[in-house]
């Protein structure tokens, strides 16, 4: 499907920032590296060669009974690989990730007491349980930046479509929504997160509902404004005139043109997203242990301050990514801005 000239310009206009450009394909790089995070840092291997069969222990369980042990024992592949039975045949072997460590695997032969700093063998050192910073850093992305997406994309769709109701609606309508909205703003979200947490817990899903039940405040103000500005031009008339449903109005003529807050807002709102998370991690209210997190790590800094690796390296990884997201918003900001588009033409 051909794309319509003004995106043309849009997508033109956004590659020649090339700061918000390399910014956005290393977002969708890490993002990719960390969806594939267990073929990348696990304490399973991605093959087993044991007594002429091959395993796949990432991709498929396997119980004792395939290793020499019970049916009921978890194989330990690092003990089984030390041991006398696997070694002591030659075509029996094992090959590991490059980070041969999972999320929450305690390493046993580190030298000194953990949390240790960085060495060859852990390249960012290991924290408080002696787990690998490198590793937790690489699968909390991963949560945290789904985590983002997830709520920015939910509460977005939400807030679209109580904006444009307001908008387009009007009247009692849009009166009882604005009152209800004030409801919202004044309720303290941290308290509210602290008492639904104790309650039901903080899961991910927990968590998920929080936030897009707080979220979708912002972007609905965007959208009712456009709405309530559109609806009053001559082709929303003409519509109107013609017959046509207020639904197929709304999602045909008003919608595509009340996108351009919509896609500038959202990389902003991702950034909010992914510090909020951060942020109740680092508070001790966000996801339940032992769920890699970088407010998490974060905050083992601030009980063991000698250790600077715990707090250094989340904190850099969150700056980091952060300022990736911020480049490219001011990148599709500079898009979507009708003077720059109007200086291309």
């Amino acid at each position: 499907m051909p794309l319509a000239p003004l995106t043309k310009r849009r997508l033109q206009k956004f590659k020649k920032n090339k700061r918000a450009y390399y910014a956005f394909w290393l977002l969708i790089g890490f993002y990719l590296l960390a969806l594939l995070a267990d073929f990348l840092a696990n304490d399973k291997p991605l093959i087993v060669q044991y007594q002429g069969k091959k395993f796949f222990p990432i991709i498929h369980f396997y119980d004792g009974s395939h290793f020499g042990l019970t049916a009921t024992d978890i194989p330990d592949y690092k003990e089984l690989q030390k041991s006398k039975s696997f070694s002591e045949k030659k075509e029996n072997y094992m090959i590991f990730p490059p980070l041969p460590y999972g999320y929450n695997e305690s390493i046993r032969d580190l030298e000194g007491y953990p949390p240790t700093p960085p060495t060859a063998q852990n390249l960012l050192g290991t924290d408080d349980r002696g787990r690998d910073i490198l590793t937790r850093l690489l699968y909390g992305y991963r949560i945290s930046f789904s985590f983002a997406l997830l709520i920015t994309f939910t509460s977005m769709a939400l807030g679209i479509l109580i904006g444009a109701l307001q908008g387009y609606l009007r009247g009692f309508f849009d009166l009882a929504v604005q009152r209800l909205i004030e409801v919202f703003a004044a309720l303290p979200f941290l308290y509210i997160v602290i008492i639904i947490g104790s309650s039901l817990g903080t899961t991910f899903l927990t968590l998920l509902l929080i936030f897009t039940v707080f979220n979708w405040v912002g972007i609905s103000y965007y959208i009712r404004s456009e709405f309530l500005k559109l609806r009053e031009m001559p082709f929303v008339e003409a519509a109107k005139a013609l017959g046509v449903k207020d639904w197929k109005i709304m999602l045909r003529h008003l919608l595509p043109n009340a996108l351009t807050p919509i896609i500038t807002f959202l990389p902003f709102d991702l950034i909010g997203s992914f510090t909020s998370l951060s942020a109740l991690d680092y508070l001790g209210f966000g996801l339940p242990a032992p769920t890699p997190s970088w407010g998490e790590l974060m905050r083992q800094g601030m009980s063991n301050l000698s250790s600077y690796w715990l707090s250094l390296f989340p904190a850099l990884a969150l700056f980091g990514v952060l300022l990736l997201i911020a480049f490219v918003g001011e990148g599709i900001r500079e898009a979507f801005d009708p003077k720059e588009i109007h200086r291309m033409e």
